[in-house]
């Protein structure tokens, strides 16, 4: 049935959703939670858990077409779950800011689903990577920072750490951030979301991408704050860190584009997993 839900995955169009636990229509449930699944024809080389946005879903996010379809052609399994319900409204959310109550233990919830697709679809748990986007990148940013070791490298698109920002992480990384120039949603700066200003004690106020690259510069033990490879022909403008500790990598990809998974992220993305 492998071949069936790759195809499914290819036909149905982003927004219309699917569910599925490989064979079966619905998603996988543990304990936790649920999350949804996709498989390449041929056996996976690499599995690719994507955490959606804001309202979005793990059934959203496996009909996205703009990279699930590439994801999957090039070999890698897809797995999606599904965040916690946002009470009196559609879509997920993460609990992802460590100083925020806790609604749920994400980290341990998608160590679960980590382990759980590994043992029911015969994946390697070893050649998982995480990402996600908006808030799915935030959750991102602090799985890895926080327990770095659980995944082998790290996507996120559109989303960082939020104020106030760590000061330091458990480990180092294989980290590629990728965002949007023109991103107002999230800015490069951040923003408030809620709140008067920076100065409020209250407001709930987005990080600077900035910084968080500066924090894994700092993590990964990289020699120069500025980056040593560049590469502005193709849609990104991407600066990576080459001179860091030994297993790190990391790269900072921006587009011309706002608070979207870029049409071009897959190759991007996919090429980056390769030089691992």
């Amino acid at each position: 049935m492998r071949s069936f839900f790759a195809a499914l995955a290819l036909t149905v169009g982003a927004g219309q959703g699917i569910a599925g636990c490989g064979d079966a229509p619905d998603p996988c449930e543990i304990g936790s939670g649920s999350y949804h699944v996709a498989l390449p024809e041929s056996d996976p080389k690499g599995t690719i858990v994507f955490l959606h946005g804001w309202g979005g879903s793990g059934s959203g996010t496996i009909a996205n077409r703009t990279w699930v379809p590439a994801a999957l052609d090039d070999g890698y399994a897809v797995i999606a779950p599904n965040g916690l319900p946002r009470e009196g409204r559609n879509g997920g959310r993460w609990s992802f800011h460590p100083d925020w109550p806790q609604a749920r233990d994400e980290i341990a919830f998608l160590t679960a689903v980590r382990d759980d697709a590994a043992g029911r679809f015969d994946l390697d748990a070893d050649r998982m990577v995480l990402g996600g986007f908006s808030i799915g990148g935030s959750m991102t940013h602090y799985l890895a920072c926080n327990a770095p070791d659980t995944f082998f490298a790290y996507i996120p698109i559109g989303g960082a750490f939020w104020r106030p920002h760590p000061t330091e992480c458990a480990g180092d990384v294989r980290l590629l951030h990728t965002h949007g120039w023109r991103d107002t949603t999230v800015p490069l700066e951040g923003r408030v979301v809620r709140g008067e200003d920076v100065n409020d004690p209250q407001a709930l106020i987005q990080g600077d991408i900035f910084y968080s690259m500066r924090l894994w510069r700092e993590q990964n033990g990289c020699v120069h704050l500025r980056g040593d490879a560049f590469e502005t022909e193709d849609a990104f403008w991407s600066r990576s860190w080459e001179r860091c500790d030994a297993n790190t990598a990391l790269q900072l990809s921006l587009f011309p584009g706002g608070h979207v998974i870029p049409k071009d992220w897959a190759p991007l993305m996919l090429q980056w997993l390769e030089t691992l």
